[in-house]
């Protein structure tokens, strides 16, 4: 029977944090809104070497030494980041590779926002299940997405978690903890309702932009999309998590632990609620804040350190990005890394 798992994992969060106080005054909301309800204690925020594909390697490092494997035996390196990096039009991927010394590996980068992790565990099970000459990949991912919040505009009061950080598996065929099925749910609808107005091909950097904040993320109709949103949000973290382990040969009620992004602490509730998870057996990251596609690596290093994982459980990873896309991929942990 075929089966790629996790060997290894890394994490690498800054030294940097910038706490709810500091929102609060930077924001003007007051600080129990802060942190009752948008769940922010504090997020780590870059220093001035904490580029992403910098980011990314550090974390890569990490999973490779937990995973004993050396650089020289990886056959592919997939960025799986921000689409933000450390240069617009620019591979981090490749610049990974060479940081790390994986000579003989080939590369490439994908981003599905938030979503980019379970997505590309499944590209590198898809690719070793296909090509025998592929044993082992790494997925390696930097973030610092927090340099485009805009503390002082209020439509955009659910990104002010935003953190930066890296994460990195590694990817082999055989290894114990294994990489089970993936649900994926996209919804374009929502393709043009969080966007970074200025710095694409519709409308260039320029003096006037920067004056009028149009670098930082926006939102356009901030109250439609909330409506949109939160009709179908629930339902579809709902759906990915139970279809990742229907197609797995579980149910809901065989998960053990719950590795999600994070998100707003009334959600957060929701969703654990409708999934029936007790909050044992998850980590709400209120002291990380949210740093995109690493969240769920983060979640499971975290889970582990504190024994709420152990050998034989179901983990579901879980996580939505903006454009609008929700992923879930479910894994049989086996063995510590």
């Amino acid at each position: 029977m075929f089966k790629a798992g996790i060997a290894g994992m890394g994490i690498y969060i800054p030294d940097n944090f910038m706490t709810a106080c500091e929102i609060a005054e930077k924001s003007g909301l007051p600080e129990w809104v802060i942190r009752e309800k948008l769940g922010i204690i504090r997020k780590p925020v870059p220093g001035p070497d904490d580029h992403p594909s910098i980011m990314g390697t550090k974390a890569a490092v990490k999973a490779l030494k937990t995973a004993h494997c050396d650089p020289a035996e990886l056959d592919v390196v997939i960025w799986n980041g921000s689409q933000y990096k450390d240069y617009p039009i620019w591979l981090a991927g490749a610049k990974a590779a060479d940081n790390i010394g994986a000579k003989k590996a080939w590369s490439f980068d994908m981003e599905a926002e938030c979503g980019s992790m379970m997505i590309g565990m499944k590209l590198a099970k898809d690719m070793i299940r296909s090509d025998s000459k592929i044993n082992t990949i790494l997925l390696v991912s930097g973030y610092r997405n927090c340099d485009f919040v805009d503390y002082k505009n209020p439509k955009t009061r659910f990104l002010y978690d935003l953190g930066a950080g890296g994460a990195a598996m590694v990817i082999k065929r055989g290894a114990p903890n294994e990489i089970l099925e993936t649900s994926i749910i996209t919804d374009g609808s929502f393709a043009d309702d969080v966007v970074v107005p200025m710095g694409g091909s519709r409308e260039s950097s320029n003096c006037d932009g920067l004056e009028n904040g149009r670098q930082y993320l926006d939102v356009p109709d901030a109250e439609s999309m909330r409506e949109r949103l939160n009709s179908v949000s629930t339902g579809n973290f709902i759906d990915v998590m139970e279809g990742s382990v229907a197609a797995s040969g579980y149910s809901a009620k065989d998960i053990n632990y719950l590795a999600i992004l994070h998100i707003k602490r009334s959600m957060h509730e929701t969703i654990i609620k409708n999934i029936g998870i007790p909050e044992s057996r998850t980590t709400y990251l209120e002291n990380y804040g949210h740093i995109g596609q690493n969240d769920q690596v983060l979640s499971i290093c975290l889970g582990i350190k504190n024994g709420k994982i152990k050998k034989g459980d179901l983990i579901v990873m879980a996580g939505a990005g903006i454009g609008y896309i929700w992923a879930a991929t479910a894994i049989l942990w086996k063995q510590e890394v």
